[in-house]
């Protein structure tokens, strides 16, 4: 289980360290953040205030006042992060971290945030073509032993030193999404380390990983190489009205958030996430969306720890 958070809802780089700290304290794997500039209406309440974080910005801070937790992006948009600086960008935090960096990359989906900053919104099919190439460059640069020269449709290197290299070899971790049926599926196929789910019931999980199945199995590649992933929002309570309180301060309904997230009371939550185990999630990244509730990820954490005591002790009615 790992730790999403989401900076451009409103908050400070101050609360997302202390979360990120104590994420780290509670034995939690992993802590990434979201990589958007502005406030998302359906995501949660509030206005905003202060402000969104810059996703890299950010993991480079935590990448010198952590010591343990994987670090990442869930993900970075291909329309703002152009591939021959975000190879760098990534490189030089994960030598940061001593090598705990994993990027998340997408195609990008939130066309206010681009008309917002300025940034040239694509159609889909184009969106999905430059991620592709995306990746292709920052593979490419990140194992290259010289100038590495790439010659896209829409990007074009030339004798690019493709230095730094991440401290990671032969690069860090690369994470793909998508609710898509068909194009999310074959792209983490060709190119994923891990496969992520953002929100999805467990039969459309199952779903999604089957298609990447067959896609590996298509291309002749090992579906097992490929960690499958969703990302849930939380909000757990130990008492029907701590969960109410909790729901409301992000904005959901308690209903609303039993559909396709991680909520309810802590055996509710443990069964749900069983379901989604069933459904093929190898990890779980729980969305914390209210950073001033740092008593919600201690009751997360001991749901965490039961889960993974869960997953690898043997059954003991099963025969040796």
């Amino acid at each position: 289980m790992r730790v999403l958070v989401e900076p451009q809802q409103g908050t400070d780089y101050l609360k997302v360290l202390r979360t990120a700290r104590a994420a780290e304290e509670l034995g939690f794997s992993g802590f990434f953040c979201s990589d958007h500039y502005l406030r998302i209406p359906e995501v949660s309440g509030g206005e905003g205030m202060p402000g969104p974080l810059d996703a890299w910005t950010t993991l480079a801070g935590l990448a010198r006042e952590t010591t343990r937790l994987r670090l990442g992006s869930l993900m970075s948009s291909v329309t703002f992060r152009h591939p021959g600086v975000l190879a760098v960008q990534v490189a030089q935090v994960d030598a940061m971290s001593d090598g705990r960096v994993e990027v998340g990359l997408g195609a990008g989906w939130y066309e206010a945030e681009h008309r917002s900053h300025g940034i040239p919104f694509f159609p889909l099919a184009e969106r999905y073509a430059r991620h592709e190439e995306q990746i292709a460059i920052l593979t490419g640069m990140w194992q290259s032993d010289g100038p590495f020269t790439f010659h896209g449709r829409h990007f074009r290197l030339q004798d690019c030193p493709a230095l730094p290299k991440p401290a990671q070899r032969p690069h860090p971790p690369i994470i793909l999404g998508g609710k898509g049926p068909r194009r999310a599926p074959r792209i983490a196929a060709c190119h994923a380390d891990e496969y992520n789910l953002p929100s999805l019931s467990t039969e459309e999980c199952a779903d999604r990983f089957g298609a990447m199945t067959r896609e590996c199995h298509r291309m002749s590649r090992d579906p097992e190489q490929i960690v499958r992933s969703c990302t849930l929002v939380a909000c757990v309570g130990r008492t029907g009205a701590e969960l109410r309180r909790r729901a409301d301060a992000i904005g959901r309904s308690v209903e609303q958030l039993a559909e396709r997230g991680l909520a309810g009371t802590p055996d509710q939550a443990a069964a749900r996430l069983a379901a989604y185990r069933a459904a093929g999630v190898q990890r779980v990244y729980v969305k914390i969306l209210d950073l001033d509730d740092l008593d919600h990820l201690y009751l997360l954490a001991g749901l965490a720890r039961a889960q993974e005591l869960t997953a690898k002790c043997p059954n003991p009615h099963t025969p040796e």
